[in-house]
């Protein structure tokens, strides 16, 4: 008899066990049918500011970034946890759960300290390209050192889980749909205006990219480009004419209306579109096409769409984070994802897909624009420091040939000659140290062996520490003071550990996510992990954030 209650107790537990386990995923459509999660789609906002979520609220619909803070949930904290604050490695940071001390993902491009030259996050000589003749097509994840959750949910299913990833960039598909992909489709311009992949996914592009790529979709957009609503009513931005803004070769002025089809043979043909609002809606009827063309989120097992906006990476360098210019595109994405968010509704059903929105880095001000408002804001000349620091090697060790490569702030030291010299690798480090720490707009400065010695727990020292992989960076890394860029005159840029760089939106909404927000500290690290504990899979093999439990039902 107990053991017959044993039994059935026993069996109780794993009922109830299951049943706390399947309300992550399940949510009650229309308060009558249950349905369980089919698709996951990520969505990534290149150099997205957490404040374009409030600056341009009022201007924004009810079905775009609104509906995922009226039905979702909003982390209003969120932070990147390292540096440098760059697409790649925030791409590879939201998919991961780590950082590039772990995922390897150290920049856009880095010096490589074994082949002695700069190498690219996605580039890969051993695959071709598919859809184009063109190097821009030999690309794949294999520089990425972990697993995505995308790659998890792939083994979780038996690889019948489908993975698909889509952006105007290159990196900002591959990196996101991980390892075991099934597709990365990104958009090459030029003469073409085609979406296109590499081999490491498949020898031929299937039939309804050909036929969106034939459809001549890119050419519609080369159109002109004005403001959606009358520019007088853009107050949440500067004025349109200013002197901290680029513009396109053939346009005198930074101003609105911007003729894309007279401006594209001076600008690289289809590559205009890239950096214009309509580089984002491009992307977008991209990513609604696949939902048919790949069958995403039609059967038991669950899909990931993996969609990087990077047009506004695009725009915001071009023209600055306070532009009309990119008001205006902002305005125009948030019309694009109501317009993905519908067709989902109506191809994979309310209820049935859960939804993420982040942004892989944000930005900083135009510094010459804070400068003409006193915000203490400059330029580094890059030359001259290195041209500085050269004279120093040469006189403090008798050698000019001791410096490797400087990148990414990050110095990279000859380790060949400095045992040939017979230095000390260490004192080499600390020499610098004491010698940069004294030039113009240089805040700090710390060594490899300390940053790789000592537990940081705090400030920027911590997130130097959890942005430095041992084999991949470099010497010596050093930071500017605040809004201090190596960078042109006009446009915005970013990279930092400052807030302004570091703080990005964070919102979840559909299946298994209830209505909320919060101030609570979130980290872009811990967008993995909560997508992993919300399927149910496991967690990807390099991850260290947390799940965010409080945003489930």
């Amino acid at each position: 008899m107990f053991k017959n209650i044993a039994c059935f107790l026993f069996a109780l537990t794993l009922i109830f066990s299951c049943k706390a386990q399947n309300e992550v995923v399940l949510s009650k459509d229309n308060g009558t049918n249950t349905n369980a999660t089919r698709l996951v789609v990520g969505i990534v906002v290149d150099q997205m500011r957490y404040d374009y979520l409030t600056r341009f609220y009022n201007k924004y619909g009810e079905g775009g970034f609104k509906r995922m803070m009226n039905e979702g949930f909003n982390c209003k904290n969120n932070h990147y946890n390292y540096v440098p604050t760059y697409t790649g490695p925030g791409h590879a940071s939201v998919y991961t759960g780590t950082t590039p001390k772990y995922h390897g993902i150290i920049a856009n491009d880095w010096y490589d300290k074994e082949i002695k030259k700069s190498v690219y996050c996605a580039g890969d000589d051993s695959v071709q390209s598919v859809g184009a003749v063109t190097e821009d097509g030999q690309m794949s994840p294999h520089r990425m050192k972990a697993t995505t959750f995308s790659d998890e949910n792939r083994l979780f299913t038996q690889m019948r889980g489908k993975t698909i990833g889509i952006s105007i960039k290159d990196r900002g598909a591959i990196l996101p749909a991980g390892h075991t992909a099934n597709a990365a489709y990104w958009f090459y311009g030029k003469d073409k205006g085609y979406f296109i992949t590499s081999t490491f996914y498949m020898t031929a592009l299937p039939n309804w990219v050909n036929e969106f790529n034939n459809s001549k979709v890119a050419e519609s957009y080369l159109k002109p480009w004005n403001t959606l609503f009358d520019i007088s009513t853009y107050t949440e931005s500067g004025s349109d004419l200013n002197d901290f803004e680029g513009t396109f070769k053939g346009k005198e002025t930074a101003t609105f209306p911007y003729d894309l089809g007279t401006l594209k043979d001076k600008n690289g043909g289809f590559d205009i579109i890239k950096t214009t609002a309509y580089g984002n809606s491009i992307v977008a009827d991209f990513a609604i096409a696949a939902l048919s063309g790949e069958q995403i989120g039609q059967d038991t097992d669950i899909d990931v769409l993996a969609v990087s906006f990077s047009s506004t990476d695009y725009v915001g360098h071009k023209f600055g984070v306070n532009s009309k210019e990119i008001e205006d595109t902002y305005i125009r994405l948030d019309k694009d994802l109501e317009r993905l968010f519908n067709a989902l509704d109506a191809k994979v059903g309310k209820g049935a897909y859960t939804v993420f929105l982040t942004a892989d880095h944000a930005a900083v001000d135009v510094p010459a624009y804070l400068k003409s408002v006193k915000i203490p804001a400059g330029y580094v000349d890059t030359n001259s420091f290195k041209d500085k620091l050269s004279a120093f090697m040469l006189a403090k060790f008798g050698a000019s040939d001791l410096v490797e490569n400087i990148s990414n702030n990050q110095i990279f030291l000859n380790r060949t000659q400095i045992n040939k010299l017979d230095l000390d690798l260490d004192d080499v480090q600390e020499a610098i140290v004491n010698e940069i720490i004294g030039y113009e707009y240089i805040d700090k400065v710390y060594t490899a062996t300390t940053i790789n010695s000592t537990s940081f727990t705090e400030g920027i020292e911590a997130l130097l520490q959890k942005g430095h992989n041992q084999k991949r960076s470099g010497d010596v890394l050093f930071v500017y003071d605040a809004a201090y860029i190596s960078y042109s005159k006009t446009g915005s840029t970013h990279g930092s550990g400052f807030d302004y760089d570091t703080h990005v939106p964070l919102l979840f909404f559909g299946n298994g996510i209830k209505h909320g927000e919060t101030f609570q500290k979130t980290e872009i690290i811990d967008v993995a992990p909560t997508m992993s504990a919300l399927l149910g899979i496991s967690f990807p093999n390099g991850a260290i954030g947390q799940p965010l439990e409080f945003v489930f039902r």
